[in-house]
């Protein structure tokens, strides 16, 4: 099967698609779109994804969107090695996780609401900082009592599952804006084991075709 993975280099989404392809070793191609110059709303794109997002994956069979059902169609067309726990609680707790990131932090802190803030509320750097920062502060209060509960050297377990996908990409962009991680000691353990991985560390932004490279 052909994969084609439409994204941005510093687009959280479609990091967390980089690295579960990764995880699984499946080959694909990429196609960047600048969402700095609003690439990802042109209409040759747009039939693509209503939205005008990233991530979108294209299959030989289908058009894939949303990075949290991109990643589960992942898991079910190439099983090995999984990235849901074998049982439906385990599930549960992985998904609430992943959720944990993909509903409540990345919404809020998405580059669209960043630039909204910007220009419709004349919100300066500092103030879009801090609005950063608050919503990973929650999220991530949330995310290190569960880790502290459920993980054995990832966020959930022994090995790595859909939950550390959105977590190192979250991670990143906590780094990039400068929030402080002291307060998530075994978040931060677990994302810093997950990153150690081949898989993680190939998918991450500075590595890819499109990255800055200044």
């Amino acid at each position: 099967m052909s994969l084609t993975l439409h994204g941005y280099w510093r687009s959280t989404t479609a990091y967390r698609v980089r690295i579960a392809l990764a995880l699984k070793g499946v080959a694909y191609e990429q196609v960047a779109h600048d969402l700095r110059t609003g690439a990802q709303r042109e209409p040759e794109y747009q039939t693509l994804n209503a939205q005008g997002l990233v991530p979108t994956l294209e299959t030989d069979d289908a058009v894939l969107t949303q990075s949290p059902a991109i990643l589960e169609w992942i898991d079910e067309v190439y099983p090995d090695p999984p990235l849901l726990p074998v049982d439906p609680d385990g599930r549960a707790i992985v998904r609430a996780m992943a959720a944990t990131i993909a509903c409540d932090i990345h919404p809020v802190n998405n580059l669209r609401i960043l630039n909204a803030l910007r220009t419709e509320f004349g919100a300066d750097e500092a103030v879009v900082n801090r609005w950063i920062a608050r919503w990973i502060g929650d999220g991530f209060a949330a995310l290190e009592t569960l880790i502290a509960r459920h993980g054995d050297g990832f966020a959930f377990g022994a090995t790595p599952t859909i939950a550390d996908c959105h977590l190192v990409p979250q991670i990143y962009s906590a780094e990039r804006f400068a929030v402080d991680l002291l307060p998530y000691p075994r978040l931060k353990s677990a994302a810093d084991k997950a990153r150690a991985l081949p898989a993680f560390a190939a998918a991450h932004p500075d590595l890819q075709p499109d990255a800055d490279r200044a």
